[in-house]
């Protein structure tokens, strides 16, 4: 155990709670383990839709949501900017959307100011309030489990990596395509081509040193989509990049 981790009982801490101290954390502290022991930080200031601050003015800045990486804000009341990238996401919801593991919403906010329906879910009770604040509609839902008009969405996000819930994509892909609307779309960002990925194990530490117990991740490349969208009776329908980031458009076909 590397020096300042804090373990609870047994394996550790619930993730949605040291996943929640991170969305609190005033500096956007949340790191994930990987099994190896490499530790990385995850970008909290993106998913808040603030910049992290370095001084008092730039402080108000970041939490009015004025910009992000030079992206004007575009959510409602009590949201944050959008991020770098996140634009070449929302063009392309072209009616209702469902944004799986919305976080605390800059989405599906930045969606409802637009005039588009959009619902946000999460697992994360302060995730939701948060995209509720933000102006985004929210409700606390798994995935897998019962959501509302099944069949009907548009448009059904994967950002910030959220392909990657519950460590196994296919399974993943194959309830957004039940999800959507037979002419829908996935709208999913991966890592780029070339990254090692595959399932993994992680664990959250937040800005206490508190370690979660380990829950199932799995890291996707852009050329992976090709065997695993078919695998989900999905096709993919076009790729791009923007900002740095890589996104994909998968369908019925």
């Amino acid at each position: 155990m590397t020096a300042g981790m804090v373990t609870a009982a047994g394996d550790g801490w619930e993730p949605t709670d040291i996943y929640e101290a991170g969305l609190r954390s005033t500096a956007g502290r949340l790191w994930a383990h990987h099994p190896d022991g490499r530790r990385f930080p995850l970008p909290v200031h993106r998913w808040r839709g603030t910049l992290p601050p370095r001084s008092e003015p730039e402080a108000v800045a970041a939490l009015s949501g004025v910009t992000v990486g030079g992206v004007a804000g575009a959510s409602a009341a009590g949201g944050g900017a959008l991020a770098a990238g996140d634009l070449s996401l929302l063009w392309r919801c072209a009616g209702p959307t469902l944004d799986v593991g919305c976080g605390p919403g800059r989405l599906a906010a930045a969606l409802a100011a637009r005039g588009v329906p959009a619902l946000g879910i999460d697992v994360a009770p302060l995730a939701v309030r948060l995209s509720r604040q933000a102006g985004a509609v929210a409700l606390r839902r798994d995935v897998f489990g019962r959501l509302p008009a099944e069949g009907r969405w548009v448009a059904l996000l994967l950002a910030d990596g959220n392909i990657g819930i519950g460590g196994d994509p296919v399974r993943l892909l194959r309830r957004a395509g039940q999800l959507l609307a037979p002419t829908g779309q996935v709208l999913v960002e991966v890592e780029p081509p070339g990254t090692p990925t595959g399932p993994v194990r992680l664990r959250l530490e937040d800005a206490t040193g508190r370690i979660s117990k380990p829950f199932a991740w799995c890291l996707v490349s852009l050329d992976e989509l090709a065997v695993l969208a078919p695998a989900a009776g999905l096709l993919v329908a076009g790729s791009w990049q923007s900002a740095g980031r890589h996104f994909a458009a998968l369908g019925h076909g």
